[in-house]
Order: structure tokens, then sequence, then C-alpha cells
């Protein structure tokens, strides 16, 4: 009846084991832009598009362009940059993009190679100056008070 109760232990922590190790392999982390472009396992990156370093090559579906810091001002400003290319079509909003999640590797000569590529806009309930809407300024430009709903 011990040999049961050790064999079924073993199992048990074999499959713990087993379990941990597969759950780690398969979770992608987010790394700075320092990080990224020398990680020899995917990664995310995210940062905002330096649009003056944007090339498309339509014969060969490749995207070409730089990112960085998402807390910078500018490009000009920012510290460290990041050359990423991407194969495939160009997201259709890529242009009006405030910033872009990449998930990919590090290549050769320092290139982010990115895999997946999620484009984050500005929203459509934020105003100009970064804002957002004020429920009040709404309901007294429509003539509602905002009570009995």
């Amino acid at each position: 009846m011990k040999a049961k109760y050790i064999i079924g232990g073993l199992i048990i922590v074999v499959f713990v084991i087993w379990g941990t190790s597969a759950f780690l392999t398969t979770t992608v982390q987010y790394v700075p832009i320092e990080q990224a472009s020398t990680s020899d396992r995917t990664v995310q990156v995210m940062g905002k598009i330096d649009f003056d370093r944007v090339n498309y090559n339509a014969e060969n579906s490749r995207l070409e362009f730089a990112i960085y810091d998402a807390e910078a001002e500018n490009a000009q400003a920012a510290q460290q940059k990041l050359d990423v290319v991407y194969y495939g079509v160009v997201p259709g909003n890529f242009d009006q993009a405030t910033s872009v999640v990449l998930k990919g590797k590090g290549g050769k000569d320092g290139v982010f190679v990115a895999e997946q590529m999620l484009v984050k806009c500005p929203s459509k309930y934020q105003g100009e100056g970064g804002e957002y809407q004020n429920m009040d300024k709404h309901n007294e430009a429509v003539g509602e008070t905002g009570q009995g709903v």
C-alpha cells in the first residue's frame, strides 16, 4: 500500500514540473527596447513609431521602421531606438498609430524581426489634447440634466 502512495506522489510531482515548464515556455514577456534586439526567444515590445524611418517594399511584403520609447516626447528626444522588420500586410491604420506592440525575436545586426504587430490608434473618445470627454459638458450641450434615467 505504501508503494501506491509513493508512485502516485511521483506521478503528481512529474506532472506539476511538466506543467510548470510548459507554462513558462509558452508565456511571452514584455521587454524594454534595449533588450528586444538581443532576445533569442519570442518577446513583446511596445513603442512609438518613428514615421521618418518607415519603408515598405510591396514586392516582398517587407515593412521596415523604427520604434522608440513610448515615454519620449518625440523620436529625436528618444534615448534608444529599435529597428524593426515586419513581413506581411501593413495594417490599414498604421499611419494613424500612436504606438505599436510587436511580438517577435531579435535578428541579425540588432534588428527586431516582428512576427505579429498590434497597432494602437488614438481613441475616438479622446479629445485632440488627449483629454477624455466630460459627460457634464455633453449633457449640457444636448440639454440633459443627467437625472432620472
